[in-house]
C-alpha cells in the first residue's frame, strides 16, 4: 500500500510539474522552450541522484540509504532492502558452513571431497593426519598424487565404488586403510577412510600371542617344576639349596608376571578403539614425571642423566600409551649402557613438528639386529636381557604406540658408540602453549 502511494505521488509531481511550465510556457509564449527547460531539469536530476546511488554503493561506509524522497527513494529503499536480504542469506550460509566444518571435524573418519579432475576441493583435519596432506597450502592437488599406489588409482578410473578398497596408508607404512567412494553433489566424489589396521592384524596378533607365550613361559616353567619336584626330598638337602630353589622360583615368579603384564599391555594397545589425536597430552610434565622414576632407577648404575625438555611443547595423542614408550626406552637406556655412562633425552621442537629422543654411550648394537629389535621377544643378548628382567617387549609396545600416533621409532646405533632411539611427531599433532608449563 505504501508503495503504491509513494509511485502515484511520484507521477501526480510530474504532471504537476509539467503543467506548471506549460503554464509559463504559454505565459510568456515560450511554450517549447518551458517545457523544455522543464524536462532537462528533471533529467538534470535524475542523473544527479544516480551520480549519488553510484557513490553510496561504490564508495560509502553507510549501510542506510541516503534520504531521498520521491521514485528515487523507493529506489534506494528497494537496494537497501535486497542488501539487507542478501545480508542475512550470508550470515545463514556462513553459519551452515560453520556447521558443517564442526560436524565434518567431529567425524570419526577422515574425508575428502574431489572434483570430476581429481582434484581435492575440501578435507577434514583427520584425513590431513591420515594421508599427511598439506591442504589448503597444495591447492589444486590430485588425490591421486597423494594416495600413488596403483590399485588405488585403478580404483578411481574404473569408478567401482560397490566394495571398499584396503590400501597402505601414506603416511605409515604400517597403518592398513579402507577406502570408500560415494557420489557428491555437481560430479564431485567423496572419500571416507578408516583405519583398519587392528582388524587386519587381529588373527596375526592372535597366532603371534600364542606361539610366543607357550615359547616364552616354558622356560619359567620348566624351572619351577624342577625345583618343585625336589623340594619333597627337602628335608635330605642342605638349607642354602633348599633357599636358592625357592629364589631362584621367584625369580621365574616375576619374570613370568613381568612377561604377561607387558603382553596385556601390548595387546591392549593393538586392540585400542581410542582416537589418538583428540586430547592434548602434556608432554612436558609427563617427562618430568619420568625423569624423577628414572633417576631412582639409576641409583646402582650411576649413569649421568640429562633431560633437554622444551617447555611449551605438547601433542595430541593418548597420554597412557605415550608414557609407556618414552619410559620404556628411557629405562632401556638405564639397563642396558654400562655403568657410569652418559644418556641424553631430548623433547624439542623441529622443522616437521615435535622430536623425542634417548641418547647412550653403551654398546650399540649390530646392523643385523636393528631392523629386528621391535619384534616381540627379540633379544640381542638373550643372556643379558634375561639377567635384567627384560621382556622383549618393550621395544615391540613402542613400535606400537608410535603406530597408533602416526610415527615410527628411528634407531641409530653402532657398535662400541652407542645407540639414538628417536621418534617424530607431524605438525598436525604438535601444539605449542603461550607459557612455559611448570
Amino acid at each position: 500500500m505504501e508503495k503504491s502511494v509513494g509511485w502515484v505521488l511520484s507521477a501526480i509531481f510530474l504532471l504537476v510539474w509539467f503543467s506548471l511550465a506549460t503554464l509559463l510556457g504559454l505565459y510568456f509564449d515560450q511554450l517549447w522552450m518551458a517545457l523544455a527547460i522543464a524536462a532537462f531539469g528533471l533529467i538534470a536530476k535524475h542523473y544527479w541522484n544516480i551520480y549519488w546511488l553510484n557513490h553510496w554503493l561504490r564508495h560509502s561506509k553507510k549501510m542506510s540509504p541516503t534520504l531521498t524522497r520521491g521514485v528515487w527513494g523507493h529506489i534506494y529503499n528497494g537496494i537497501f532492502q535486497a542488501q539487507t536480504k542478501s545480508r542475512n542469506k550470508r550470515k545463514q550460509l556462513s553459519e551452515i558452513i560453520g556447521i558443517f566444518k564442526a560436524g565434518s571435524e567431529a567425524l570419526p573418519d577422515a574425508a575428502v571431497v574431489v572434483n570430476n579432475k581429481n582434484e581435492i576441493v575440501w578435507c577434514n583435519r583427520l584425513a590431513r593426519i591420515e594421508l599427511a596432506l598439506n591442504w589448503p597450502e597444495k591447492h589444486g592437488i590430485k588425490i591421486v598424487d597423494v594416495i600413488p599406489q596403483s590399485e588405488f588409482i585403478e580404483f578411481i578410473q574404473t569408478k567401482r565404488f560397490e566394495f571398499p578398497l584396503e590400501i597402505t596408508s601414506p603416511a605409515n607404512s604400517q597403518k592398513i586403510l579402507e577406502v570408500r567412494i560415494v557420489p557428491f553433489v555437481d560430479s564431485n566424489l567423496m572419500l571416507l577412510i578408516r583405519d583398519v589396521t587392528r582388524l587386519t592384524q587381529i588373527e596375526k596378533m592372535r597366532k603371534d600371542f600364542v606361539a610366543n607365550v607357550s615359547h616364552e613361559l616354558r622356560t619359567p616353567l620348566t624351572v619351577i617344576n624342577g625345583y618343585l619336584e625336589m623340594l619333597p626330598d627337602s628335608a635330605n638337602l642342605p638349607p642354602l639349596m633348599v633357599n636358592k630353589a625357592i629364589a631362584e622360583m621367584r625369580t621365574q615368579s616375576v619374570r613370568m608376571q613381568t612377561l604377561i603384564e607387558g603382553l596385556l599391555q601390548l595387546s591392549r594397545i593393538e586392540a585400542s578403539n581410542e582416537r589418538a589425536f583428540d586430547k592434548l597430552v602434556n608432554v612436558p610434565q609427563l617427562l618430568w614425571q619420568i625423569e624423577t622414576e628414572a633417576q631412582a632407577l639409576n641409583r646402582e648404575k650411576q649413569h649421568k642423566l640429562f633431560f633437554d625438555i622444551a617447555p611449551q611443547l605438547c601433542v595430541y595423542g593418548i597420554e597412557s600409551e605415550l608414557r609407556s614408550a618414552f619410559s620404556n626406552l628411557i629405562f632401556n637406556a638405564i639397563h642396558y649402557t654400562t655403568d657410569k655412562g652418559v644418556i641424553e633425552v631430548k623433547w624439542q621442537m623441529v622443522k616437521d613438528g615435535a622430536r623425542f629422543s634417548v641418547k647412550d654411550n653403551g654398546d650399540g648394537i649390530a646392523p643385523k639386529d636393528i631392523n629386528r629389535l621391535t619384534e616381540r621377544f627379540y633379544r640381542v643378548d638373550k643372556a643379558r636381557s634375561r639377567k635384567t628382567g627384560g621382556s622383549g617387549l618393550g621395544l615391540s609396545i613402542v613400535k606400537h604406540v608410535l603406530t597408533h600416533h602416526n610415527s615410527n621409532l628411528k634407531i641409530s646405533s653402532a657398535v662400541g658408540v652407542g645407540s639414538d632411539f628417536s621418534c617424530e611427531f607431524s605438525p598436525e599433532l604438535t601444539f605449542v602453549t603461550s607459557k612455559p608449563i611448570h
